[in-house]
């Protein structure tokens, strides 16, 4: 009869629920907050504390409630400034199957009336993805800037079928197209979102493209990305 295994489980028992309370409280606290900030009858706010690993808490949520988008901050409880993005909002970006908005601290809100879509046109992105951005610029009547970073005129077969699915997508908004020389496309990107006055940056993470590369560095701070605006990540994988 060994007592260490009980003792041991229920130490854990009792750890799970003391932070589950801690964590409903909290909850409570920041969903009193967010209503007495941003009254609105239209919105309901659901607060859920799980006891897991958080990847697989998010996505099993994401499903169960066949979720649109994913909010989160760019930084999490450690907040080191020499950061952009913490830990968590980069597996939340890296693995969950579903598009992510990351809030940067201390953003003071602004309606996002001009947004920022870097793209080569090579990837057919998925509707789904596309449909929540065109009703996001719809909903606030933002302008859609495309960035187009490349030596080389827009001319594929490819690219243009991309091209007009994304242009269908966001029918009745006002699109511009941009197209630099061939670049680093972090500089590019910046110098855009500062030149243009962006208010919101769209990014899409897929195979082979700009976003995985720089997801799959230790840090996306190694490549220097540091948005200081919202930033939108669209996942182009098959939701399961």
């Amino acid at each position: 009869y060994n007592t260490e295994g009980l003792l041991t489980q229920d130490f854990l028992d009792e750890f799970k629920e003391t932070t589950r309370k801690n964590s409903e409280e909290e909850l409570e606290k920041i969903k009193a907050r967010i209503t007495e900030l941003f009254p609105n009858p239209r919105h309901k706010f659901q607060t859920i504390a799980s006891f897991g690993m958080l990847i697989d808490e998010v996505n099993d949520l994401v499903d169960r409630e066949n979720a649109d988008i994913i909010v989160t901050s760019t930084r999490g409880k450690t907040n080191d400034r020499k950061m952009t993005f913490g830990s968590n909002t980069l597996q939340i970006i890296k693995y969950v199957q579903c598009p992510v908005l990351s809030i940067p601290e201390n953003f003071e809100y602004r309606d996002p009336k001009k947004i920022l879509f870097p793209t080569n046109y090579m990837l057919p992105y998925q509707k789904r993805e596309l449909k929540l951005a065109g009703d996001l610029a719809r909903a606030f009547c933002s302008e859609v800037h495309m960035l187009y970073i490349s030596n080389f005129p827009l001319d594929s077969f490819r690219q243009k079928d991309n091209q007009l699915a994304i242009k269908e997508q966001f029918y009745d908004v006002k699109q511009d197209f941009h197209q630099v020389e061939e670049q680093e496309k972090t500089g590019a990107i910046l110098k855009a979102i500062e030149d243009l006055k962006i208010d919101l940056l769209i990014l899409v993470n897929s195979r082979h493209s700009y976003l995985e590369n720089v997801l799959y560095q230790s840090t996306l701070d190694k490549i220097g990305l540091h948005p200081k605006i919202p930033f939108l990540v669209l996942q182009n994988f098959h939701r399961t």
